[in-house]
């Protein structure tokens, strides 16, 4: 059996990675901050370890010691796209402190393999380091905190760098379920120009790529980055014209009725390595139906 640790499996990706994982037969432990809400893996939470982070990285490290960890998937983090003053501690301690903290508990406990989760966003304007914002600049840093561990200890990690997901047991206030609800309630829905690109790739995918990365890594040791990313990358007006198109009932958008976000990312990153011997299986069409007739 493989025995895996997930932080952010309480999350969105997270709670799929749980659910995918647990159902090919992996052992699960999850970390999970006091008083978290677990309503993202109640189908499955009494089939799964979780264990409750305290301030002592040498009380990990004996969980994941007691536990024989193999391998930890890292998605927890703070997302903020345009931050504020009171943001920086957040963001901070989430993506910089937290992350190391569990770098040094693996360190002790002589995990070895790790599979981090970064984003498309720390390549603004294509480019090999250009953070769209806060967010995506502690990504990258942590990034610089992983060479440590991979020069000095031995660490073998794979970074993922994301797009944008979406699926049919998605519940956060991000785009296709905005326009689900809008198309659902006949609102009118104000946006930006739209000429902005996107790229959605199906949670199942995404979950299968983690997996792809851990089996890929069990073959050498190496710290490289690594994107998923769906073939296919449209505009937001294209998107809608799918979604209209799928939908019962039409999406009426007032176009231009908002300004663009402060460096909004209007061509994606393109000089990326896709996960070897990976690939999308759900094309955007077949998510959206899955999403409709769920």
């Amino acid at each position: 059996m493989k025995n895996v640790f997930i932080t952010g499996g309480t999350g969105f990706i997270g709670s799929n990675l749980c659910r995918y994982l647990y159902k090919k037969g992996y052992n699960i432990s999850v970390g999970i901050r006091e008083n978290a809400d677990l309503s993202n893996l109640k189908d499955i939470e009494e089939n799964i370890v979780l264990y409750n982070y305290t301030d002592s990285v040498n009380e990990l490290a004996s969980f994941l010691k007691e536990q024989k960890i193999d391998v930890v998937f890292h998605l927890a983090s703070c997302f903020i796209a345009e931050h504020k003053p009171e943001d920086v501690n957040s963001l901070i301690n989430s993506n910089l402190l937290f992350g190391t903290f569990l770098l040094e508990a693996m360190r002790i406990a002589e995990v070895k393999k790790l599979i981090n989760t970064g984003t498309s966003w720390q390549h603004f304007n294509n480019e090999s380091y250009n953070p769209v914002c806060l967010y995506a600049a502690t990504k990258d840093a942590f990034e610089r905190i992983i060479t440590y561990y991979y020069e000095a200890e031995g660490l073998s990690c794979i970074t993922l760098k994301l797009f944008d997901s979406y699926s049919e047991n998605d519940t956060r206030p991000k785009l296709i379920n905005l326009l689900n609800q809008f198309s659902k309630e006949g609102k009118v829905l104000d946006m930006s120009g739209g000429e902005q690109e996107i790229n959605l790739l199906h949670a199942d995918d995404i979950c299968m790529g983690f997996e792809s990365a851990y089996e890929f890594l069990n073959e050498k040791s190496l710290n490289e980055k690594y994107t998923l990313v769906a073939k296919e990358t449209i505009t937001l007006k294209k998107l809608i014209e799918i979604f209209n198109s799928i939908s019962e009932s039409e999406i009426i958008v007032n176009w231009g009725e908002k300004p663009y976000r402060k460096r909004e990312v209007m061509k994606l990153w393109s000089s990326f390595e896709i996960l070897p011997n990976w690939t999308q299986k759900i094309s955007l069409k077949e998510g959206l139906n899955r999403l409709f007739n769920k």
